[in-house]
């Protein structure tokens, strides 16, 4: 079974790689559009990609037979409540453990490629704002490996009751969270509850992204009404329930979204903890928004991974590949549209910067074992993650086809470990 090891770094202050960092060779490594190149990285960006074997100096990592590609974003994550399906009795909201769960669900990430994550925390209740204190400890606690961004999620927002929701938001902005939240499916008053929220992220520069099922098309052309030109930008999901439309009345609601500039974050895996109508979701079996009719009418489609192993989905992975597999495998997206949405649209709905394979674009890179973009969502075994320029998590298959005249005769392909090499280009012997 593959093993992901992130090699930790010397923590970096803002975020931003050291100016001082070495230079490193991605040598050999084959692009989207079929060329096989190096690419050097140096103080977190790209410094230059050129032919195979021509840049040197610098470290080397020899990627021969990996495809280079954009690191993916996870846009839609539970790190709270994450790797919490096998516990035994109720899931511990203790400060320490949510920290713990953060850090070790971010890594995951990680290790599957995510080299961004934006997690949803909920706020008040008898837990108040210790999950969230939690969370941007761990945020502290993963810089240089991956930039962990926080969305904080209260329940209620209006009447008697959203009293203490909104104070609470308020607060948890002050704290640190960058994105406003809430789950206006779950207020008595959906419309205030959205007002609510638009309201304070617009007084302080925030971001939205906004929990909803999608199936009431009155609520989310209310909601788009209210949306349009916010700054910097407002995401809605899972939105499964659009799913359960018509067709025609999936695609006037599409227009308003598209109209409005709102991002919807499709989770392919299925639902996520933070629909918590359990007896509405054993009604309607959790699935995935349609992606090539928002698409179709302009709508900014991103995918997100969702519930990591908790008590929405026991078997998630956290993993953007197997998001990306499973839009294509259903006929949602063609596979470069299906990389688009968890690469591309993923970073752009968390506020991030494009990356290219291109010199003068951010080193955030992904290497996986692999000819081309299909194959690489069908078998995305082997991995090396590059954040800021570093390696930062490396997951290595190998595959053998043991004791057979078959194989051998046949010549049939291995997944091996990637060649390491010194700076002046030699071969390294691989540690034990």
């Amino acid at each position: 079974m593959p093993d992901s090891h992130p090699q930790q770094q010397p923590p970096t202050h803002g975020g931003a790689a050291p100016e001082a960092a070495p230079a490193l060779v991605l040598g050999g490594v084959r692009l989207a559009d079929g060329r096989t190149v190096d690419v050097r990285v140096r103080g977190g960006c790209i410094e230059a990609v050129g032919t195979a074997g021509s840049l040197i100096p610098g470290t080397r990592l020899d990627l021969d037979g990996y495809l280079l590609l954009p690191a993916p974003a996870e846009p839609h994550a539970h790190c709270d409540t994450a790797l919490t399906a096998d516990a035994a009795g109720p899931v511990s909201h203790a400060p320490e453990d949510v920290q713990r769960r953060t850090i070790e669900a971010a890594l995951q990430h990680l290790g599957h490629g995510a080299t961004a994550l934006r997690t949803h925390v909920p706020i008040g209740g008898v837990h108040g704002l210790r999950s969230m204190e939690a969370v941007l400890r761990a945020r502290e606690a993963l810089s240089g490996l991956t930039e962990l961004s926080s969305v904080a999620v209260p329940r209620v927002l209006t009447g008697t009751a959203g009293a203490d929701g909104l104070a609470m938001l308020r607060d948890a902005v002050r704290m640190g969270a960058v994105v406003i939240g809430g789950c206006p499916d779950l207020d008595p008053d959906p419309t205030g509850h959205v007002e609510a929220v638009l309201d304070i992220a617009a007084r302080h520069g925030c971001a939205v992204d906004l929990h909803t099922d999608g199936d009431d098309p009155a609520r989310l052309a209310r909601l788009a009404a209210m949306a349009g030109g916010l700054r910097p930008g407002v995401t809605i999901g899972p939105c499964g329930g659009l799913a359960r439309l018509p067709r025609e009345v999936v695609a006037r609601v599409a227009e308003r979204l598209a109209a409005a500039g709102v991002t919807v974050v499709c989770l392919p895996q299925g639902d996520c903890v933070g629909l918590e109508d359990r007896r509405a979701r054993a009604a309607h079996p959790p699935g995935c928004a349609p992606v090539r009719l928002l698409r179709s009418a302009g709508v900014k489609v991103a995918a997100g991974s969702g519930a990591l192993r908790d008590a929405a989905n026991p078997v998630g992975r956290g993993d953007p590949l197997e998001a990306a597999f499973l839009l294509a495998s259903r006929g949602e997206a063609e596979p470069e549209e299906a990389y688009e949405a968890v690469c591309e649209r993923a970073r752009a709905a968390l506020g991030l910067p494009e990356v290219r394979v291109e010199a003068g674009f951010p080193a955030e890179l992904l290497a996986v074992r692999g000819d081309g973009l299909p194959g690489v969502l069908s078998l995305a075994y082997s991995r090396v993650v590059v954040h800021q320029g570093r390696v930062v998590a490396r997951t290595s298959a190998v595959r053998e086809y043991c004791a057979s005249a078959a194989a051998a005769a046949l010549d049939l392909p291995r997944q091996t470990r990637p060649a390491r090499t010194d700076p002046g280009g030699r071969p390294q012997q691989p540690p034990d």
